[in-house]
């Protein structure tokens, strides 16, 4: 075949991409060779129009396919698309999946979470029950790129963490919705109130983005009562929301959130929060309340009292719980042998910022250790072992699934549960407490971004390529929905109104579930 003439080009101009390779190349060339993860042996007598579609790119056919792929190399990704206008052969080469893999390496998420992430979850929810068809990379890449990111608020048990998805951890803490403002306010004015504050201190307009909310852990029975107590919170955070004109909401269970960060979407998620723990049985990210939600009262709360009352029993000085809470975080940890623990020098010392230098002894140790025996903080509760392992036998029972794998993986979650050796030794009790048949294959993660895990699980919905559509609803949708709900619920209605006579915002409008009436109340002077 007759290539064509080198007069393709008018002016000797070459494309811009190639203006771009060439611009690169000079400050490459030295690190081409370590910046190559590519495997082409045997390929560099192979050139382009050797390929399986002939091209008409002139001379540059004759350019050995391994370089040519080194000078792809070096293009950005946004350039690297543009050729697969050029001809169909090109077109095939610089689709392929290990080239857009290495792209996606170099992101600022793990590539293990990234393919975990859009296996897994790129269908939203509910999960599906068998891994999602895995698409182009190059398609995974441009639609992740277009991904609008979104507004993360992790509402926490103790204290909430927000920020932006594009960063790398959260921005700010605030007080939990739970306990923000005044608590004898209605839940609707709390959390207006609430998010207001959350956006001004981001400084971002409510209206920009979609937002991605973690529910605490709370009403774990399947007592009707409790199904009403969770819908009637949900629904209070939609409307919230939608009331500041927020596009779209995406709102998971904190425990849920923490166990996508761990790149899992079934497994028991232990989660030490702020007043107590919470063990939850989660398959295909639904929280298995039938199999049953242990609650231990033992929290961080109560680790941080305890140790406060033992350095004042030495007649340790300290100004606030910081320092006590600065202390339990770095100085202490769990003991894989608590009785020959008793018998080894464990001091250990720590400076606190403006408290100075402390020194702890078997504090370091007995402030874990009331997770396994409450009795030494004098209380009378099961052990975190003992609640993890009923909650074993009974997701073994309830025959759920074909694959008992699914609750071996126990994940660990919230700040407390970053004490060293709370994951080991949590492992070895709780194989000493079930059967040999049922304990093999059961192993603890540690909590994989600390403080942080529910708020970086909440980051990997928000940064998937499908995302908002595949979490999020959006207004319309969520009154769509609850025009199918069975009942109407009035103190959602009462708690914007009387939110509404509060800040005197009349005429107050409310529009009904349907979304087709609506109700217009004025108040007279």
């Amino acid at each position: 075949m007759e290539r064509p003439s080198q007069a393709k080009y008018p002016n000797n101009r070459k494309p811009k991409v190639w203006e771009s390779v060439s611009t690169r190349s000079n400050s490459s060339r030295n690190n081409l060779n370590s910046t190559s993860n590519w495997n082409y042996a045997g390929l560099s007598h192979i050139s382009l129009s050797d390929q399986m579609y002939s091209s008409s790119t002139g001379e540059i056919d004759r350019i050995p396919l391994d370089i040519f792929m080194r000078i792809v190399k070096l293009l950005a990704p946004k350039e690297v698309a543009m050729l697969t206008a050029v001809c169909k052969s090109w077109k095939l080469i610089v689709s392929d999946n290990r080239l857009w893999v290495s792209y996606l390496q170099n992101q600022h998420v793990p590539w293990d979470s990234i393919l975990f992430s859009e296996i897994s979850l790129r269908s939203g929810y509910p999960l599906q029950t068998y891994p999602c068809e895995m698409q182009s990379f190059m398609k995974i890449y441009g639609e992740r790129a277009q991904a609008p990111g979104a507004v993360i608020i992790d509402g926490g048990s103790g204290y909430c963490k927000f920020g932006w998805s594009r960063l790398d951890s959260p921005s700010g803490r605030s007080a939990t919705f739970l306990e923000f403002g005044n608590i004898e306010s209605p839940m609707y004015s709390r959390l207006r109130h609430f998010f207001a504050t959350i956006y001004s201190r981001m400084q971002v307009k409510s209206s920009a983005q979609p937002i991605v909310v973690s529910i605490p852990i709370t009403q774990y029975d399947d007592t009707e009562a409790a199904k009403a107590a969770r819908r009637q919170l949900k629904e209070a955070i939609y409307a919230a929301l939608f009331g500041m004109n927020v596009p779209a909401v995406c709102a998971v269970n904190q425990a849920t959130l923490g166990l996508f960060a761990a790149n899992r979407s079934s497994g028991i998620v232990v989660n030490i929060g702020f007043h107590q723990t919470s063990v939850v049985p989660i398959l295909h990210g639904k929280i298995m309340r039938k199999v049953g939600v242990e609650s231990v009262g033992i929290g961080a709360l109560k680790l941080t009292g305890f140790l406060r009352e033992k350095m004042m029993h030495r007649n340790l000085q300290f100004d606030s719980l910081y320092t006590v809470r600065s202390l339990k975080e770095n100085l202490c940890y769990v003991a894989a042998d608590y009785e020959a623990e008793l018998c080894k020098d464990v001091e250990g010392s720590y400076e606190v910022g403006g408290a100075g230098w402390f020194t702890l002894k078997q504090e370091r140790f007995q402030t874990g250790e009331i997770l396994f025996q409450p009795r030494i903080a004098g209380m009378r509760a099961m052990g975190l072992h003992q609640a993890v392992a009923l909650c074993v036998d009974h997701c073994h029972g309830a025959e759920l699934s074909g694959d008992e794998s699914w609750f071996k993986t126990i994940v660990l979650a919230g700040g407390t549960a970053c004490l060293p050796g709370l994951a080991e030794r949590l492992e070895m009790e709780v194989h000493s407490l079930v059967a040999p048949s049922i304990a093999d294959g059961i192993r603890v993660i540690p909590p994989p971004y600390g403080a942080n895990s529910a708020w970086y699980g909440a980051k990997l919905l928000s940064n998937l390529s499908t995302f908002p559509n595949s979490w999020c609803i959006t207004k319309k949708e969520f009154r769509s929905k609850a025009r199918t709900s069975p009942e109407f619920n009035p103190s959602t209605f009462r708690e914007m109104l009387a939110t509404a006579i509060v800040r005197h915002e009349f005429p107050f409008q409310f529009t009904d579930y349907e979304g087709t009436r609506k109700c217009f109340i004025y108040l007279n002077p």
